[in-house]
């Protein structure tokens, strides 16, 4: 199932609006800081979908039922453009575990790329909600290679949550057909293209640069 946030108009257009725009994104802590703002708000989509049963809380003047979600949440990014967008879904599953994976595109002179898995860090997912965040799902290969690296690592979860801020068409249909079939897949926002190197259009930009720096090839 896939999930667009920005398709019923809230806040969330603001930091989308800003996140893309040229000149705002310059100032690499509002990018890092929006990133985790819409992180937040796809953590509270999220959590409406979750397995909930009633617990008693006791207050200073007796005792309040409460809605409390019963899955047991592990939180996994792929680095490093993840760990804001990580952050802000941290900010709200506070007591989920985490994992982390390191992948990265390695290009060659034609334009095609592999992708490589480099570092995995995981515990026990069999059981468990995996949601896996990234910021930008471009072709869904490292996204698809990450899951599957981490699920052989630590098992198949018991449910799975992608959530992506900005999605291509392509990048959505390829991992529809390559994760689980019953995998959750949210974007705050899809765009239409990608380049021949493979970049959303009309996207942001590098992520991973604009919310660290740009880096050596």
């Amino acid at each position: 199932m896939v999930h667009i946030l920005n398709k019923e108009n809230s806040i969330l257009n603001t930091f989308l609006a800003e996140i893309r725009d040229a000149v705002i994104q310059k100032d690499s802590m509002r990018f890092r800081r929006n990133l985790e703002r819409i992180a937040e708000i796809c953590a509270y989509e999220i959590s409406k979908t979750l397995n909930y049963s009633p617990k008693i809380v006791e207050t200073p003047l007796g005792e309040a039922e409460v809605m409390l979600c019963d899955d047991k949440i592990v939180l996994a990014t792929i680095l490093r453009a993840g760990l804001p967008f990580h952050q802000g879904f941290l900010n709200y599953f506070d007591r989920a575990q985490n994992a982390f994976v390191s992948a990265y595109r390695k290009h060659h002179k034609d334009n095609s790329f592999e992708v490589k898995v480099e570092y995995i860090s995981c515990g026990q997912l069999e059981g468990k909600t995996l949601i896996l965040v990234d910021p930008m799902l471009a072709t869904g290969t490292s996204l698809v290679y990450s899951y599957e690296a981490l699920a052989a690592k630590g098992g198949e979860p018991k449910e799975l949550h992608v959530a992506a801020v900005i999605a291509s068409e392509e990048g959505v249909e390829y991992a529809t057909k390559h994760l689980p079939h019953n995998a959750h897949i949210w974007c705050a926002a899809v765009d239409a293209e990608l380049t021949a190197q493979s970049y959303i259009i009309p996207g942001l930009g590098d992520a991973g640069d604009l919310a660290y720096g740009s880096k050596l090839d």
